[in-house]
């Protein structure tokens, strides 16, 4: 993979790890298709002077290449394409974190390592044995960070295992469209489209949200909003232009590493002799997938 895609599926997974605790605070004060709408939305906002700024520095040959009808069409419908996939897999996986530990729902979300290569695959991507000897490192890593209790499936892990495959969706979608569409208004599509499927689903099944509730959430909306949406899934779209979707979604998979990281870092978590070891099974999973090899 190209250093530079390497470094915005990097970023991504940086901005999702330190936002998971958000989506677990913001669940505690309104319902999960309020959340969604909120955090979509402020995705959707924040990119607008990004757009703007980026119109006004890009040289006219990219700028005219912007406004040709086919660009613009797949722009729009990779963006609702992708926008639709993701609104369902955000809402299935704040309704499994009111069910799981967060351990369990990063786990079981991040299992779109697995099903990505296997969707590639029926699209015809073809990937090395040394990718899936990479994917079966990273799950035993993901499951020594994510899994500190007996392991046992309910609803809340049902949810975010169906989360996992609507994950795949989107980056399979997004695979899809973004080589022949403008990847940033490419996202800002996406999260339009999540914010107004949100607001319709808030309308019809959760009439009793307050403003005093949507307040309190406020915060870890704007965090989640603006760090996990507006900037680290436009730094996918960026990062998987080009890219094998497989290592791509592998890369994205250290969001569960940077998380722990990051809870030791800040919060002073300490890590246990387990996570450390996943730590290290995913940071060898990842230098494995970075190694050149042929494809057969």
């Amino acid at each position: 993979m190209p250093t530079r895609n390497f470094v915005f599926l990097l970023l991504a997974a940086f901005f999702w790890g330190t936002a998971f605790v958000g989506q677990a605070i913001g669940v505690g004060y309104v319902a999960p298709f309020t959340f969604t709408a909120g955090r979509s939305l402020i995705g959707c906002l924040f990119l607008i002077p990004v757009i703007f700024f980026l119109d006004r520095f890009e040289s006219p040959v990219k700028r005219a290449r912007k406004r040709q009808p086919e660009v613009r069409r797949n722009t729009l419908i990779g963006g609702i394409v992708s926008g639709c996939a993701l609104f369902a897999a955000e809402s299935f996986q704040q309704f499994g974190l009111v069910y799981t530990t967060v351990g369990k729902a990063s786990f079981l979300t991040a299992l779109y390592i697995i099903i990505v290569p296997v969707l590639a695959r029926i699209r015809g991507i073809r990937s090395s044995g040394l990718l899936w000897i990479a994917v079966a490192i990273a799950v035993t890593a993901l499951y020594c960070l994510s899994i500190k209790e007996d392991f046992t499936i309910g609803l809340g892990e049902l949810l975010c295992f169906i989360c996992a495959f609507l994950y795949s969706a989107q980056i399979m979608a997004i695979d899809y469209y973004v080589p022949k569409a403008d990847a940033v208004e490419m996202s800002w599509v996406m999260f339009l489209t999540g914010g107004v499927l949100g607001l319709i689903f808030t309308s019809i099944f959760e009439q009793g949200t307050t403003l005093q509730a949507v307040m309190l959430a406020l915060p870890a909306m704007l965090y989640v909003g603006i760090f996990s949406n507006g900037l680290a899934y436009t730094c996918q779209v960026i990062g998987q232009k080009g890219a094998n979707p497989a290592i791509a979604s592998l890369t994205m998979s250290l969001e569960s590493v940077i998380g722990a990281l990051s809870g030791w870092i800040i919060l002073g978590q300490t890590l246990s002799a387990r996570e450390i070891i996943g730590c290290v099974l995913m940071g060898i999973a990842i230098v494995i997938v970075q190694i050149p090899q042929r494809r057969v």
